[in-house]
C-alpha cells in the first residue's frame, strides 16, 4: 500500500508558535518581541484558513466559464450557419477581408477563452501573493529586533550617548537571538503552506524568496549565536 504524501500541517506550526511565544513571555516579559510572537501567530492563524481556501476547488466558477466559453461557441457556429456566402461570387480582395475578419474574430475569442479559463488561479495567485508579502514584512520586523543585540559589547562595554540600552547577559543574549531564529524559520514554514496548497509556479517562486529570506537572517543571527558561544569559552 503506498504511504500517503506527506505534507505540512498548519495546526502544529500554529501550535510551535504559540509554545515559543509562552518560552519568550516567561523569560523576556517586558520585551517586544513577545508582541512581535503575538503577530505571527496572528497571521499564522490567517494564512492556515487562507491556504487551505485556496486549494479548495471553485466547481461552480469553473462551471460558469465553461458555460460561457460554450455559448460563445455555439454563437460563433450559428453565425457561420446564417451566413449565407456564395464563395464563387466573391472577389480575391473580398475573400482575403472575410477571411482576415474570422481570424481576428478567432483570436480574440480564444483570449477572451484563456481569460475565463484562467481567471480563477490568477485570482488566487494574487491572494497568495499578498499573504506571502505579509510574512516578508513580518521577518524584516523581527531583524529589526535583533538588530542592535550585539554580542561585541561583551568584549567592549563602553558605549556612548546614542548607544542603544543592552542590559542582557550572555545567556539571555544568546536566548534572545534564539529566539527570533525560531521566529524567521516559522515564517519560512507559513510561506511553505502556500507552495503545498497552491500549486502555481509564481506562487512557488515567491514562497522560496520568502525561504531565502529567512534564511539569510536567520543565518545572520546563529554567527551572532556562535560569537556568543565563543565568548563563553574564553
Amino acid at each position: 500500500m503506498k504511504s500517503p504524501e506527506p505534507h505540512l500541517r498548519a495546526d502544529r506550526v500554529l501550535a510551535t508558535l504559540e509554545q515559543l511565544q509562552t518560552r519568550i513571555n516567561a523569560r523576556f516579559p517586558e520585551a517586544g518581541l513577545s508582541l512581535v510572537c503575538a503577530d505571527v501567530i496572528d497571521t499564522a492563524r490567517f494564512s492556515a484558513r487562507d491556504a487551505r481556501d485556496l486549494a479548495r476547488p471553485r466547481p461552480l466558477w469553473r462551471l460558469g466559464a465553461i458555460s460561457i466559453v460554450a455559448l460563445g461557441v455555439a454563437a460563433q457556429v450559428l453565425a457561420f450557419r446564417f451566413l449565407d456566402i456564395q464563395v464563387s461570387t466573391l472577389t480575391a480582395p473580398e475573400m482575403l477581408q472575410g477571411l482576415e475578419a474570422a481570424v481576428n474574430l478567432l483570436i480574440l475569442f480564444g483570449g477572451a477563452t484563456w481569460f475565463l479559463l484562467t481567471l480563477e488561479e490568477r485570482m488566487k495567485r494574487e491572494r497568495a501573493l499578498d499573504a506571502l508579502h505579509r510574512l516578508r514584512q513580518l521577518a524584516h520586523v523581527i531583524d529589526m529586533h535583533q538588530l542592535t543585540k550585539d554580542p561585541t559589547v561583551v568584549l567592549d562595554p563602553r558605549k556612548t550617548a546614542a548607544s542603544p540600552d543592552r542590559t542582557m547577559t550572555q545567556f539571555e543574549l544568546t536566548r534572545y537571538l534564539d529566539y527570533c531564529a525560531e521566529m524567521l524559520s516559522l515564517i519560512g514554514k507559513l510561506a511553505a503552506l502556500y507552495a503545498d496548497r497552491v500549486r502555481d509556479s509564481v506562487v512557488i517562486a515567491a514562497v522560496n524568496d520568502v525561504e531565502d529570506l529567512t534564511a539569510g537572517l536567520g543565518r545572520k543571527i546563529w554567527q551572532k549565536i556562535t560569537i556568543i558561544g565563543a565568548l563563553e569559552e574564553r
